[in-house]
């Protein structure tokens, strides 16, 4: 049974705000370098995949040319997501004066604390322009390296006060793990327009702040929850409100991956429970032609789109953020996007589930004990131990570890 969580309070809504939602690699990855290679004061990229490759090694060169002509440049990383990204390329990035930072660094002394992900996705330039959702730095994402399989992913950008909430997430983040604080300037005061947003998340494990504003919206539904998401595992809170508003009438519908899936056992896992939502007049589709890595919510006239799944690892381990997004013009784009791939999906009637045959059913047996034994664990070891632990950062690593990190 899930336990109540309590979270740090997000900033308030903002507006107003331009947005501008960039569908797959080879619309939003331009766009970023560009943003980058513009830079006149400050460039703050935040990622959990980070391998080397050709996309990587684009971003690389940008930044680098960024910090030879004094741009202030910080990259967060997370240190399990970021095993691929060679020695070479960090030396590149160090060399050129870019700062960077790993995020809970890997090591026995820390094993207790090695769930514990950055899993946000956060590009933020001279406090003018943001782009987050649930891309990574590796070729997988883009068509011009992997072509008709590059994965399918969605980043928003971002023009309006929000950005400067989104620095200083960033900002907080990287006190904790970096030696030398960032230090912003103070932040604008006042909307200057229509409210139509909002930055949900926060420093420490701000997957909650997501989760619980997902929820509530989910709540206060009356027509449509629509949900598109990479790694469907949720948990009995999320589970219990969509069957509700199932029942009550809205229109529920779940887009998950299909086969094309980078984790096969996280899509086993989650496929457990689709016979009780199913019952309970959930519709369910699953994405057929690439990996689908995209991750935003539609309630009503609400929407979210961020890095989180919205699923265990959400709520217990990973450091997430999303946009709340109200402005009209973009809920619509990204309701005629799920239109669209709801079209290149298979959706899974009740009778159809109830017939699907063994091996998928001892699939979801053994992956789903797997996810089940997790979820124990992490009730076994105090989260707030964790918080704790995770919050003093840089202050709790071992002097060995903290050199390597800076190499």
């Amino acid at each position: 049974m899930d336990r109540p969580f309590k979270t740090r309070r997000s900033p308030p809504a903002r507006g107003p705000h331009r947005y501008r939602l960039r569908v797959d690699g080879d619309d939003f990855f331009p766009a970023m370098v560009e943003a980058i290679e513009s830079a006149r004061e400050r460039v703050l990229l935040e990622m959990y995949l980070c391998s080397s490759g050709a996309l990587t090694t684009r971003f690389i060169d940008a930044l680098c040319l960024a910090a030879t002509h004094g741009v202030e440049v910080c990259v967060l990383l997370d240190d399990f997501g970021s095993l691929a990204l060679s020695g070479s390329d960090r030396g590149r990035l160090l060399a050129h004066g870019v700062q960077l930072g790993m995020y809970n660094p890997l090591g026995l002394k820390r094993l207790h604390l090695s769930l514990f992900r950055d899993h946000r996705k956060l590009l933020a330039v001279d406090g003018k322009v943001a782009f987050v959702g649930g891309a990574g730095l590796t070729d997988d994402f883009d068509p011009r390296f992997a072509g008709d399989q590059a994965w399918h992913e969605v980043m928003l950008e971002i023009r309006g006060p929000c950005v400067t909430d989104w620095e200083q997430l960033f900002a907080r983040t990287w006190s904790r793990w970096h030696a030398h604080p960032l230090t912003l300037p103070a932040a604008p005061t006042g909307d200057h327009g229509p409210v139509d947003g909002r930055m949900v998340g926060n420093s420490l494990l701000g997957g909650r702040s997501v989760m619980r504003s997902v929820i509530a919206a989910i709540k206060k539904s009356r027509r449509r929850v629509w949900i598109t998401t990479a790694y469907f595992v949720p948990t009995l809170r999320l589970r219990r409100v969509l069957a509700r508003a199932a029942r009550h009438g809205v229109d529920v519908r779940l887009l998950v991956p299909g086969p094309k899936t980078d984790q096969p056992a996280v899509r086993h896992a989650g496929r457990r429970f689709y016979g009780r939502l199913l019952r309970a007049g959930v519709r369910i589709f699953e994405y057929q032609p690439r990996c689908l890595h995209a991750k935003y919510v539609i309630c009503d006239d609400w929407s979210s789109v961020g890095s989180s799944n919205l699923d265990h690892w959400t709520l217990r381990w990973n450091l997430e953020a999303n946009q709340v997004v109200t402005a009209p013009y973009t809920v619509a784009e990204l309701a005629g996007l799920f239109a669209g791939d709801l079209a290149q999906a298979r959706e899974w009637t009740l009778q159809e589930w109830q017939a699907r045959g063994r091996w998928h059913r001892l699939m979801e047996r053994f992956f789903g004990a797997l996810d089940e034994w997790l979820v124990q664990l992490s009730y076994m070891r105090d989260v707030r131990e964790a918080d704790k632990a995770l919050r003093r950062g840089i202050h709790a690593l071992p002097t060995s570890d903290h050199a390597s990190r800076a190499r």
